[in-house]
């Protein structure tokens, strides 16, 4: 079903592009040098907003323009992966928050030491989806750990997760009630005013894949059940997604085991400095800038090269 609102918003975003150009044009036939600097920086912005129309055409899955859930997971590498993990979890808000994303962290489990073990945010905003799925897979970080006492290089790793928001009403998203085994617990958590003294955390199992969710960031239970259902929605059309993606790569001979090796970004602190996508080759030397949530350049690059 065509969205009507949708459209109205792509058929304005063009208009204004239109109108700009035709601004700026009239502005130039005038001959006047005292424009110089205003028609330069009109025309950075037309090269903006026409890089991102080129973007947008790119992201035609169902749910690109849809909102995201994002989880990210520590993997291999003890303390240093659980603070890797919560650096990807501020790289990811601070990137939220420069699209004019609206977040909202569903569910996190903090590390024993430090960091995170896993989060899952809920990433509310046009095309969040489309440009978040580019960033599933594995991330590596190699850096001089602050947690060993000798200063060693370490490796770490944590898996990224991005899931569509998919609504009940959604005809991929029909869940037999049955096939639900719903535990609810106190909410765990660091101690003092934030815990909760009534059980209002959520475990939902689906008993025909396994697949478990988890939520207990809000204090309503009724809250908690329904984002772990969001979550839990979104899981299983991802399942879908990627046996229908491997039947199709094993006809091709092209289907590889996602598994810890095969990460898809590594971000070198030490020797040298370095964030490179190995999917494309897109690569800067500006570490601090990516882990402060200037990703767009490894986004693009993904999606013209999938295109």
């Amino acid at each position: 079903m065509i969205n009507i609102s949708e459209l109205r918003l792509e058929i304005e975003s063009i208009k204004g592009l239109k109108k700009q150009c035709l601004d700026s044009i009239e502005l130039a036939t005038l001959g006047d040098q005292s424009f110089q600097a205003e028609l330069e920086n009109e025309l950075n912005e037309i090269e903006k907003r026409v890089n991102q129309l080129e973007l947008n055409t790119l992201l035609s899955g169902p749910y690109d323009k849809g909102n995201a859930l994002l989880s990210i997971h520590s993997g291999m590498g003890g303390v240093d992966s659980q603070d890797w993990a919560a650096m990807l979890e501020r790289m990811y808000l601070r990137w939220a928050e420069q699209q004019g994303y609206h977040t909202d962290i569903l569910d996190s489990s903090e590390g024993e030491e430090a960091g995170i073990k896993s989060v899952t945010i809920f990433v509310e905003g046009r095309y969040s989806y489309g440009y978040l799925r580019t960033e599933k897979g594995v991330h590596r970080l190699v850096r001089l750990s602050p947690f060993d006492a000798a200063h060693r290089r370490h490796t770490s790793f944590a898996q990224v997760e991005v899931l569509p928001e998919i609504v009940a009403e959604d005809p991929h998203a029909a869940i037999n009630t049955d096939d639900l085994i719903i535990d609810i617990y106190k909410s765990s958590g660091a101690g003092g005013q934030n815990v909760q003294k009534n059980a209002t955390a959520i475990r939902i199992t689906h008993k025909p894949t396994g697949i478990v969710v988890t939520c207990q960031n809000e204090r309503s239970q009724i809250q908690n059940r329904e984002n772990a259902l969001r979550v839990l929605r979104g899981r299983l059309y991802d399942m879908k997604m990627e046996e229908q993606e491997k039947k199709v790569s094993e006809l091709r001979g092209e289907f590889q085991k996602i598994e810890w090796g095969s990460q898809i970004r590594s971000y070198v602190l030490h020797p040298y400095q370095m964030v490179k996508d190995h999917r494309t080759d897109y690569e800067t030397g500006n570490t601090q800038s990516v882990l402060d949530g200037n990703i767009d350049g490894f986004i693009q690059s993904y999606l013209r090269k999938k295109k």
